[in-house]
């Protein structure tokens, strides 16, 4: 029995010599060793502070952990804990007795315990092979010297874990190796398993004789003294997965080298829990394929052609990790970036990050993608989508209540940047929440685009907090020529690498590291780079494999300025034909078809006369007429002198008529904040058509706020429809 005496502190202050034996520690006989965690494994240490917390507080506690040696091996201890009190009575310490589970008279109770732990250990295991290695860990050496996992593929058992105790292992074409192919034969011990699909225990081969599956493997079983085996069939849902071989021998000195009908059955339960995480982390690797057909089919497959702007894209999965199997070679997580194009020829730029990994960070991203993109179609600023953005993220979270009901629902963390470019004025607005500033790269050199307003990540504004408040809109000018490199954080957060002092880099370092890359292949090709040899070079600067998913967008805008016509009307009838003789004059200009011309031409009319009807309807109500002495007669209440002008001076729209290189959009301005609405107009109606004309005869039309009022606008295709 091991016995151990801390203070209150953890210092230790007694540690007897079997203490030493069974944790595999030098015995401590000087200082306090303020250090001291008995080899608890580290995932088991917020379980160790708690019990000495309820212990300290006059309590006692008794469970099993698992121990870690010096040597690499694991055992389970089982342990228990009592307070160390004064004579006084106050708690002035702990008193801890341990023993290895499974080697005493109380098999019986130890088997709960160990079972439950060996149930949590395999819990946290998602990928087969980490399961199988962890299964080894468990069983060598503490239960077995020798252990097998062998899994079914299609019929056939291949071997995947053939491990044994430490410092020996099977000489060359002896025992088969991991990844081979296992055949047993008739009436071998194994095969009893697998046919049965019971647990069939050997507990003295000297006194057995099964058939032999070689004799290499007979031969060298011989030689180590091979004592005793346990078979285990992985059995879930009715399906066998595979065998778990376990096998004592006199590699090792035991109490006794045979197993018995207890070990049989122990085994048997061991197995099932095996069975059930193996059949676990398949489905996992089932849904990390789903999540991964999420990233393919979620992200934009094609980017739209923009005029006066260049765009590149990147998204990396982050590499292989050592612990997958199945032919995973990904992880999955829940990046993204969209290129959203807007009224006028105007787009919006996403780039965004879901916290987490797997199916779910997939679904979720893939949810906000496809809501975002509902909302960026309103034409609202940058901040408000944002804003509705994190609304959106809140109601996606996982339904979740605690015992008297209340909501506890946590909703997904996420960061988000969203920018509106118009090719034509250069204006760049946008909002940030939370996610990493873009890198902008003017004339060689390479800066974090200046955001004095980061807001918070979708998902975390405390209640109370408006979110007009966390995301502010800032608006910048983007110079010709000018770069926007927009990323996630799986760009500069690479597995370690030690650079020549043997230090980490820091954020910082790995920030100025890729701006440096950037300047330079930018001072390489005399800045005439392409945004595709941006993305590249930004995609290799940062050294180390990807730890976590990436996604880079790269957009560049246009060194010559686009065409542009606009000009300010007064709100009266008589301006619609001066408006339709100024979008004819540009269109001349731009050598645009005459059929193509003829219908923004009349298309023109339609929206502008819309405005004017309804800029002088809107003006009458809002207006306050004071007049003296008695009421007009109806015939003659409109004749009063300066009314008319009134209503006529009151109000104006701007044209403003946009080329592109296969499109012109038309843009009226007005001062009514009423959006427009297709009418049905009755068949003796003298009006209420033209918006049905605009929606028929235009690629797309739509109409947006803005702080004056409102903008209607409609795209023509230049080339033939």
């Amino acid at each position: 029995m091991a016995v151990v005496v801390t203070d209150r502190f953890s210092n230790l202050l007694y540690w007897n010599p079997f203490a030493e034996k069974l944790f595999g520690r030098p015995g401590t006989s000087g200082p306090r060793d303020q250090s001291l965690s008995l080899g608890i494994m580290e995932k088991d240490h917020p379980l160790a502070v708690e019990l000495s917390k309820h212990v300290l507080k006059g309590g006692v506690w008794e469970g099993t952990f698992d121990v870690r040696r010096g040597d690499g091996t694991i055992i389970y201890v089982r342990a228990q804990a009592v307070p160390l009190r004064h004579p006084s009575g106050s708690v002035t310490g702990i008193v801890i007795t341990a023993r290895e589970a499974m080697r005493s008279n109380e098999r019986e109770k130890d088997r709960f315990g160990l079972l439950e732990r060996i149930g949590e250990r395999l819990a946290g295991s998602l990928y087969v092979e980490e399961t199988l290695k962890r299964v080894a860990e468990m069983l060598v050496p503490q239960f077995a010297d020798h252990c097998f996992i062998e899994l079914m593929e299609n019929g056939r058992l291949f071997r995947k874990v053939s491990t044994h105790v430490p410092g020996w292992t099977p000489p060359p074409n002896t025992w088969a190796p991991i990844g081979a192919e296992i055949f047993y034969p008739t009436g071998h011990y194994a095969d009893i398993a697998l046919r049965r699909q019971e647990t069939i225990l050997v507990e003295d081969f000297s006194q057995t004789n099964y058939p032999s599956p070689g004799e290499s493997q007979t031969r060298l079983s011989a030689e180590i003294g091979l004592t005793s085996a346990i078979v285990a069939p992985l059995c879930v849902r009715g399906e066998t997965l595979g065998l778990l071989y376990l096998g004592l021998s006199n590699l090792t000195d035991r109490r006794s080298p045979h197993y018995d009908a207890f070990d049989r059955d122990f085994v048997g339960a061991i197995a099932t829990r095996v069975a059930l995480a193996v059949d676990n982390a398949l489905l996992f690797e089932e849904e990390r394929h789903t999540a991964e057909s999420f990233q393919k089919y979620l992200l934009p497959r094609a980017l739209p052609q923009l005029d006066g702007l260049e765009i590149a894209v990147r998204y990396f999965p982050a590499a292989p990790l050592a612990s997958h199997g199945q032919g995973i070679q990904t992880q999955v997580g829940g990046d993204w970036y969209d290129v959203i194009p807007l009224s006028a020829g105007r787009v919006g730029i996403v780039i965004g990050d879901v916290e987490g990994r797997g199916a779910k960070a997939a679904a979720v991203m893939g949810q906000l993608r496809a809501a975002l993109r509902a909302f960026a179609q309103d034409d609202k600023p940058p901040a408000e989508i944002l804003a509705r953005l994190d609304e959106w993220t809140r109601i996606i979270a996982t339904p979740e209540q605690d015992e008297s009901g209340t909501d506890i629902s946590i909703p997904p963390i996420v960061t988000c940047q969203y920018l509106v470019y118009d090719a034509w004025s250069r204006q760049l607005s946008f909002a940030n929440a939370g996610h990493a500033p873009p890198l902008l790269l003017i004339n060689g050199v390479c800066t974090e685009l200046d955001i004095k307003e980061v807001g918070q990540p979708l998902g975390v504004r405390a209640k109370g907090l408006h979110a007009d408040l966390v995301y502010k809109e800032e608006t910048r000018t983007l110079p010709p020529g000018a770069a926007l490199l927009l990323y996630t954080d799986g760009l500069v957060d690479r597995r370690p690498v030690r650079d020549a002092d043997g230090r980490h880099p820091n954020d910082e370092e790995t920030l100025a590291l890729l701006c440096g890359k950037l300047v330079e292949i930018t001072d390489a090709a005399a800045g005439d780079i392409s945004v595709e040899g941006i993305a590249d070079a930004a995609t290799t600067a940062v050294p180390g494999e990807i730890d976590d998913d990436m996604a880079i967008l790269v957009v560049r805008s246009a060194s010559d300025d686009l065409q542009v016509e606009e000009r300010t009307f007064p709100a009266q009838p008589i301006m619609v034909g001066e408006a339709r003789r100024m979008a004819a004059e540009a269109f001349t200009d731009w050598d645009v078809s005459e059929e193509r011309a003829e219908l923004a031409c009349l298309l023109v009319s339609e929206v502008v006369t819309n405005v004017v009807l309804h800029a002088a309807a809107a003006s009458i109500p809002r207006r306050e007429l004071a007049m003296d002495g008695p009421p007009l007669p109806f015939e003659e209440s409109w004749d009063v002198p300066g009314f008319d002008d009134e209503i006529a001076n009151e109000k104006e729209f701007t044209l403003r008529i946009r080329r592109g290189g296969e499109s012109v959009w038309v843009e009226v301005f007005d001062q009514d904040l009423r959006l427009p609405r297709i009418r049905s107009a009755g068949e003796n109606d003298e009006g209420g058509r033209g918006l049905y004309l605009v929606d028929q005869l235009a690629k797309r039309w739509g109409s947006r706020p803005t702080k004056e009022g409102k903008a209607v606008w409609f795209e023509i295709p230049t080339k033939s429809r």
